[in-house]
């Protein structure tokens, strides 16, 4: 199958270098660097078992999808009806478009875009970049698909190529599940920058979790959305899975790179708002790392 990438960062990497493992034709559409350093040496993976170099291609535009059969929708949350509007002219008609993404509503945003369904992912992966095309996993790497008509196909697919892949009609449960263990950890393994095994060492840390955690689950019941009953115990259990994972939001910042947390603990603070529901605890994760980023802006 021929597939894209649009967004080659960690995740997307990851996920596109598996596939061309797998025997499928990958192109990646990412930065100048990284389609520079693709095409002289291509793109290395580095995981447990398996540390070497993947086929894939890489554009710096969409126009590079043209003709693709299933798209990998893995851009920063921001910047998701601005890519998809530049995807669409590429788009091929019948093309099956997965939202890998952090956040709960990015799938819908993409589809409004694009005039299509979306296929909303969870994504349960730590990865990094260790340069510009040299993708690091440190764990994990399941997705749960929302259903679709292409859903149960894509999945084989996906599991074909060593991806752990499951569809559920729980996805929008389970994107909740994801956005609270993002809030938990994103903001507060930004602001030390350090990773999530060093972060719960600190007993006052763990007592903020709980209470990020217990905001985000008030907004959520509020809108009628089944969080799991045991989240916190999922949350606080992450570190010891993860220990030396960073969070996403903690390499965007080290990279001087604008964040996802209006997506994360801002998307909490914006909805208690709304419901009338206070979220102090998000409410200071969100300001902290917006002041880290006016600082490397200024």
């Amino acid at each position: 199958m021929n597939i894209g990438v649009m967004g080659a960062g960690a995740v997307g990497c990851f996920y596109g270098a598996l596939l061309a493992r797998a025997g499928h034709a990958v192109t990646l559409v990412g930065r100048p660097a990284l389609v520079r350093a693709v095409r002289a040496d291509g793109l290395r993976l580095e995981m447990r078992g398996f540390d070497g170099t993947v086929a894939v291609d890489a554009v710096a535009g969409p126009e590079g999808l043209a003709g693709v059969d299933l798209v990998l929708f893995c851009v920063k949350s921001a910047d998701t009806e601005e890519a998809g509007r530049a995807l669409l002219p590429h788009l091929k008609p019948g093309a099956v478009v997965l939202a890998l993404q952090n956040g709960v509503d990015n799938a819908d945003r993409l589809a409004a875009v694009l005039g299509r369904p979306v296929v909303p992912v969870v994504v349960y992966v730590a990865t990094d970049m260790a340069g510009a095309a040299h993708v690091r996993h440190h764990g994990r790497g399941d997705l749960i698909l929302g259903p679709g008509a292409d859903s149960e196909r894509v999945a084989d697919l996906l599991r074909a190529a060593a991806i752990p892949a499951t569809v559920s009609a729980g996805v929008t449960a389970a994107l909740w599940d994801k956005l609270i263990i993002n809030c938990a950890y994103n903001a507060l393994s930004a602001v030390a920058q350090v990773s999530y095994g060093t972060m719960v060492t600190v007993p006052a840390v763990r007592d903020v979790m709980a209470d990020v955690v217990a905001e985000a689950v008030a907004v959520a019941r509020a809108w009628d959305i089944a969080v799991a009953d045991d989240i916190l115990e999922r949350v606080m259990a992450l570190a010891a899975a993860m220990p030396n994972q960073l969070s996403s939001t903690a390499q965007d910042l080290a990279r001087g790179k604008a964040s996802e947390i209006d997506y994360l603990n801002g998307h909490i603070v914006r909805q208690g708002a709304a419901l009338g529901i206070a979220t102090p605890a998000n409410r200071a994760l969100l300001a902290m790392v917006k002041l880290l980023e006016a600082k490397a802006a200024a």
